[in-house]
């Protein structure tokens, strides 16, 4: 069998396709697996990086807001990017395409769905992003991650409540291997903080605040991961107020994480932005955490995917125009300081997560081929 994924931009859209690629091999060792993106996103280093190939296309998203010449720019690139996908798929001969979703899935998935090969797709957030609106049209199985999100598509029979796909890992490491591998004390409580796979400015110029508020507090543990851009002005601006992170036993401060699983499993409190892929894994795990929505994500995704943890008493929300250093911080001590409310968050988010989102969508994988 021969599997096309496409998806890229953010950590979001490519770690989903990551774990999918790696179950179907697991399942099915003979697979032969191809990624298609774009050189600009995160893919062309993560996926390489995981071990598959990646061949890329050139396209971008098309522009909100009125007609402009960066309209019909975007337009011809997507024309172009259809003819650019179909050059890889008449070599790679693939026997299904699956879309995890991003703008350069949309030319692929369009491109498989017209040339007869099976089709599917995955959205990961409630409400479901442009592209996958408009796949949805032409693709045989719709994959996605809330109930919420079947509201959206109108033809219920090609629609599949699956979960989203998670790392094998983010079960497999327990509190006391992911405190061991930091170097941290699992008798203190530890707060991990991060903006997503490119960081967020606004979370880690709270988390600068707060890491200073609790100086005098070595009972809390702190791992920020900032983002690749934005490493250097935290550290910077850390040092400008007299703090130095290699002295400060409790106190880690990175870039980026590929052992992520390490640090969510060790975590007592998540702080973060409120994508799809971190809700998932939040609730996979059961644990409780404070939300702060990226306010320009696209169709407001971000706060619909933190109102569902909300809802349900999983999270607490503050929004990006109300965050400051001292709110987070006074948010993050009451918290921690009342066992019996953190208690009943973290089961009331174990109970929304979903740990057999691979099986289910490697069900649909089998539902639209012959060949597994």
């Amino acid at each position: 069998m021969r599997v096309v994924l496409t998806g890229g931009g953010t950590g979001g859209h490519i770690y989903p396709g990551i774990s999918i690629a790696r179950y179907i091999i697991q399942k099915n060792p003979g697979t032969e697996i191809l990624f298609i993106g774009t050189k600009k996103g995160l893919e062309i280093e993560l996926v390489p990086k995981a071990g598959f190939k990646l061949k890329t296309i050139v396209v971008r998203g098309f522009p909100r807001g009125k007609f402009s010449m960066q309209l019909i720019t975007a337009f011809k690139e997507v024309i172009t990017a259809i003819w650019q996908a179909r050059r890889i798929l008449l070599e790679f001969s693939p026997t299904v395409v699956i879309g995890t979703g991003g703008y350069v899935c949309g030319p692929v998935v369009l491109c498989a769905s017209l040339m007869g090969i099976p089709t599917i797709i995955h959205e990961q957030n409630v409400i479901p992003g442009i592209t996958n609106r408009i796949l949805s049209r032409f693709v045989k199985k719709i994959a996605v991650s809330f109930d919420e999100s079947l509201k959206y598509f109108p033809d219920r029979r090609r629609v599949i409540v699956t979960g989203n796909p998670l790392r094998p890992e983010v079960f497999q490491t327990s509190r006391d291997e992911g405190f061991k591998v930091l170097g941290l004390d699992p008798e203190k409580k530890l707060i991990l903080a991060f903006g997503g796979s490119r960081g967020a400015r606004v979370i880690n110029q709270a988390m600068i605040e707060v890491i200073k508020l609790n100086m005098q507090n070595p009972k809390i543990q702190i791992i920020l991961i900032t983002g690749n851009d934005q490493y250097k002005n935290v550290i910077e601006a850390l040092t400008a107020s007299g703090i130095d992170i290699k002295k400060c036993g409790n106190i880690i401060i990175k870039s980026y994480f590929y052992n992520m699983h390490y640090a969510l499993a060790a975590a007592d409190l998540i702080i973060s932005r409120a994508g799809a892929m971190t809700v998932s894994e939040i609730t996979a795990l059961g644990k409780p955490a404070v939300l702060i929505p990226l306010k320009i994500a696209a169709n407001n995704h971000q706060k619909h995917n933190a109102l569902a943890l909300k809802k349900y008493g999983a999270a607490e929300i503050i929004c990006e125009d109300d965050l400051s250093g001292y709110i987070l911080y006074n948010k993050i001590t009451s918290l921690l300081g009342d066992e019996e409310r953190l208690k009943r968050m973290a089961e009331n988010s174990k109970k929304l997560g979903k740990r057999d989102s691979l099986e289910k969508i490697y069900a649909v994988i089998k539902s639209v081929t012959n060949c597994i």
